[in-house]
């Protein structure tokens, strides 16, 4: 089933040509080579340097061209653009224009949607499975019978950002397909409107009958007295709402999403801290992605090309939320297009891996790259991944010892982006107030919530050097695969891994 996606022609091929064009060099092969000394030779004289304009044409400028979407949110989101109202983007799934994988621009008609990829729960192969599987051989999780289906109808393929096999989300309320995150939980954009009423109204109901109406799709408009008390039921959060009806920064309140009763697995926010939170942290708390699944093909043995097969497209994916997330760092959308640009392509692997160790905090010596891929030694060792997650494993021991929290992370993440070593940044002005404005929202913070560690900022500070140590070593690696021709790679992966070269 890997081999879907190593498909001839096509707009990829067209586009991979444009590249070479606007970086001075050879044409990269679209996809899996197996003559690895012609790869060798023509990657081996390749650019060293890379000015941020180089991608000016690529994936990653169309992907910061667009709107910031709104993040799966607790906030009222009238200011941006609802996924209901884009395409059929609530339901995740992109048709195909013309023939092969979907352009960035095709991409971008849905940024919500891209920006909050739809989870995929993993089916476990066993049932009553419900920890994340180990990476394990035979212990298969996704793909299955719908993606070869997917492939057979002509449909794109998981390796084109697998939207169209996943499933759709529904409403916690109705039923109804779910467009996002509203007032903390999934629902539709119908239910999402009558609770704002509600709320901002200030409206009572009464049920004509014993408070015990069915809330369905057809009929959700029959009782509104259970409706709402539905609404309540499965979270929805009263203090999401802004009364005063203003455009204005997201609420600080968060919630906690049990996993087990979720259908999906959303933003894994915790209860409201002791004290109020500084802003722009709980604007990022709001900003974080959802989860993301790896769905390894249970199709492929167990091995080195399925693991890197698995973390490349993985990778890719997650480049997308990122370029998502970075837009709705505070100050970050201000930047010029280069220098925007140049952070991300400088940055990117910091933030991605900071992702994975925050999630790999609560194991022992194993990596979670996703909830349904979680590496111990073993694993790490028959991948040939051994040496790279030894070192990532090094820096979750550094941050455990700390006992970095969440609002930490989420800044740290911001400031990782914000620090970046590009040589091109043209507003170096506007850089520096992006910085200050992170490190004192992780100073005000250790000094609200960790008020008996005076250092503690200084300290996470200090984990940053190792943290770029280890993203280039990571960057390394996968630019080794690539040289190797091992595995298919995504065209914006591709993009961001030349430049860090």
């Amino acid at each position: 089933m890997v081999h879907r996606r190593r498909r001839a022609g096509g707009p990829r091929h067209r586009y991979l040509g444009r590249m070479s064009e606007s970086r001075h060099h050879h044409h990269h092969p679209p996809h899996h080579n197996n003559s690895n000394s012609s790869n060798n030779n023509h990657n081996n004289n390749h650019h060293h340097h890379h000015h941020h304009a180089s991608g000016a044409d690529g994936p990653l400028s169309a992907y910061i061209k667009t709107e910031p979407s709104s993040p799966g949110s607790l906030g009222d989101a009238a200011s941006q653009p609802s996924p209901g109202e884009l395409s059929d983007a609530s339901s995740g799934s992109y048709t195909r224009h013309g023939s092969g994988s979907p352009t960035p621009a095709h991409l971008l008609q849905a940024p919500a949607a891209l920006y909050s990829p739809p989870p995929a729960p993993p089916t476990p192969a066993t049932p009553g499975l419900r920890k994340p599987a180990r990476y394990e051989p035979g212990g298969g999780l996704g793909g299955g019978p719908a993606a070869a289906a997917a492939a057979d109808e002509g449909q794109p393929s998981k390796c084109e950002y697998m939207l169209s096999t996943l499933p759709k989300r529904l409403c916690l309320v109705c039923g109804d397909v779910a467009s996002g995150y509203h007032y903390g939980v999934a629902s539709c954009e119908a239910c999402k409107a009558f609770f704002k009423r509600t709320i901002q109204g200030n409206i009572e109901y009464s049920c004509p009958a014993s408070n015990e109406c069915e809330i369905t799709k057809r009929r959700r408009k029959s009782c509104q007295a259970c409706r709402f008390m539905k609404c309540l039921t499965v979270g929805m959060l009263k203090e999401g709402v802004r009364l005063d009806r203003v455009r204005g920064g997201r609420q600080k309140y968060k919630r906690r999403i049990d996993a087990e009763n979720s259908p999906f697995l959303g933003p894994q926010l915790d209860q409201p801290a002791k004290k109020p939170l500084n802003k722009i942290i709980s604007h990022l708390l709001v900003a974080e992605p959802e989860k993301m699944f790896a769905m390894p093909d249970p199709a492929v043995p167990e091995g080195e090309v399925k693991a890197l097969t698995t973390l490349c497209d993985l990778a890719d994916r997650e480049l997308v939320v990122i370029i998502g997330w970075a837009k709705h760092v505070p100050g970050f959308s201000v930047l010029s297009l280069g220098d925007q640009m140049s952070l991300l392509q400088s940055a990117w692997m910091e933030v991605l891996l900071l992702g994975v160790v925050f999630r790999s905090l609560p194991c022992d010596d194993e990596l979670v790259w996703a909830d349904d891929y979680v590496m111990d030694e073993e694993s790490s060792r028959v991948a040939g991944l051994l040496d790279l997650n030894s070192t990532i494993l090094q820096l979750v021991r550094k941050y455990k010892s700390l006992a970095l929290d969440r609002e930490e992370f989420v800044t740290l993440k911001a400031i990782a982006l914000a620090n970046s070593d590009s040589m091109h940044i043209e507003d170096g002005g506007a850089v520096q107030r992006l910085q200050d404005g992170l490190h004192e929202a992780l100073q005000e913070h250790g000094a609200s919530q960790h008020a008996d560690e005076p250092r503690r900022a200084g300290k996470l500070l200090m984990t940053l050097p190792l943290l770029r140590q280890t993203a280039t070593r990571a960057v390394q690696f996968f630019y080794s695969v690539k040289l190797e021709g091992k595995v298919p790679m995504h065209k914006l992966f591709l993009e961001m891994l030349e430049a860090k070269i």
